[in-house]
């Protein structure tokens, strides 16, 4: 019997697939740049982490220049046994311990670790969560960023599952 399709999802966003504006650099004071709750089913047998990247898929590092994509959120070693990560997280996964341990977050393009919600100049941006089962834990020493996981999980990947919101 085929395994069910690895599949992620954000109960936050709204029905119309949008970020809303606390999960982002727009919000206002304790409501702003919060790490949205996210939620993963039918993770791949024999995964043995989760690692995460999301990042804004219409961003130019230079108004003039061409669309790079600008990384939000790193996270690796999250663990196969959960099944999300709750609103709040980013910053305090060392504080929550338990099932949390071990998750490390890496370095955004703001260069720090963590969330940093989007805040383009325009609206409409597409925001890519990107969910990796690998078939590994990946050792990447304390400065974890988006290029650094995306080489080493070549040839790890048991699967891949995306949630793509509009802001």
């Amino acid at each position: 019997m085929a395994q069910e399709k690895f599949k992620f999802a954000s109960p936050a966003m709204d029905h119309e697939g949008r970020m809303p504006r606390k999960y982002t650099g727009d919000g206002q004071g304790a409501k702003k740049d919060i790490s949205p709750p996210l939620e993963w089913y039918n993770v791949p047998d024999g995964t043995k982490s989760l690692a995460l990247i999301v990042q804004d898929l219409d961003a130019p590092e230079d108004p003039s220049g061409p669309i790079v994509p600008w990384t939000h959120w790193v996270i690796v070693n999250i663990p196969p046994s959960l099944k999300g990560l709750p609103e709040g997280f980013s910053g305090k996964e060392e504080d929550m311990g338990g099932e949390f341990s071990g998750i490390k977050e890496g370095h955004n393009d703001y260069k720090v670790p963590g969330w940093r919600g989007p805040m383009p100049p325009t609206s409409g941006h597409r925001i890519e969560f990107k969910l990796y089962a690998l078939d590994d834990m990946l050792h990447l020493g304390n400065k974890v960023t988006k290029d650094k996981v995306e080489e080493a999980v070549q040839g790890h990947v048991l699967g891949e599952a995306e949630l793509v919101v509009i802001f």
